[in-house]
């Protein structure tokens, strides 16, 4: 999902004369670095959460993009954050979040999937379709989106008003609790609607199978969905969320970002933190 994107406003740095100014901006430059949030990891293996944070940071260094992400691996009992709590807009990451919903919904009526329905999800998914998305949001309605989301405890996740999906405010935190729901048993999502989700991230056409799959093992399956959408204020956002099963692994990925001034250098930093997680689980 995208739109036309409109020059930011350039904010111009008063300057200050006086022989102060090196102490004033000493100071608010190490403010600022003690303000800005940290990678964090715990994991039960032995130096794992200490190299992915390294790594992390590392990948991150350079880009002057707001990113936020979330990590969880069963596997190795790992879990790492940054900004996690912070919103974005969603973009078409919040397609998932419409499938399972969905699948939500039609299990408590007890019954199945439309032919409608069904070529209305793998579209949304697989393609990314925007119309697709439209038609289920409207069918589904807010209140619905919002029974789920308080279901699955995504409590800092809002709802956009008015069909505008795509602004609906998400957050890293929030979307790692999305993915685990898909990745493994729970009350909130039967097993045949993970298994039908699963798939069809699994099944994403291979233009938009960038960010969290990139330096991912050849062993595990790969199930991705992707958000890109710009705005006059705070650039693009490129979103990606990832899931990775199977060859030993057992790990799902959120990464999001805003004020990136192209899509590309988005993906980027998606892609940059990405592959150092792969690698470093895989080592693990």
């Amino acid at each position: 999902m995208g739109h036309t994107r409109i020059s930011r406003r350039v904010v111009a740095a008063a300057v200050v004369a006086g022989v102060a100014v090196p102490v004033a901006a000493g100071a608010a430059t190490a403010q600022a670095v003690a303000a800005t949030p940290q990678v964090s990891c715990s994991s039960a293996a032995p130096g794992l959460a200490a190299k992915l944070q390294r790594d992390i940071t590392t990948a991150l260094a350079g880009s002057t993009a707001r990113t936020a992400l979330s990590l969880h691996d069963r596997t190795t009992g790992t879990s790492c954050t940054l900004r996690a709590d912070q919103h974005f807009d969603s973009a078409s990451t919040v397609k998932v979040t419409v499938l399972a919903t969905l699948l939500r919904d039609v299990r408590q009526h007890h019954r199945h999937l439309t032919s409608r329905e069904a070529g209305l999800a793998t579209a949304m998914i697989t393609k990314s379709d925007n119309d697709a998305t439209t038609a289920l949001w409207k069918q589904l309605g807010v209140a619905e989106v919002n029974d789920f989301l308080s279901a699955a405890g995504m409590s800092h996740t809002v709802a956009a008003g008015g069909g505008a999906w795509g602004l609906t405010r998400i957050t890293a935190g929030d979307e790692q609790k999305l993915m685990d729901l898909l990745t493994a048993p729970n009350p909130v999502l039967a097993d045949d609607a993970r298994a039908y989700a699963l798939r069809l991230m699994n099944e994403v056409v291979p233009s938009q199978r960038w960010g969290t799959p990139a330096g991912a093992p050849d062993s595990v399956a790969v199930h991705v969905k992707n958000g890109w959408l710009s705005r006059a204020t705070h650039g693009w956002r490129v979103h990606s969320l990832g899931a990775f099963t199977g060859g030993g692994h057992d790990y799902s990925i959120t990464v999001l970002t805003d004020d990136d001034a192209t899509m590309a250098s988005g993906v980027a930093t998606v892609e940059a933190v990405s592959r150092a997680i792969h690698q470093d689980l895989d080592a693990a």
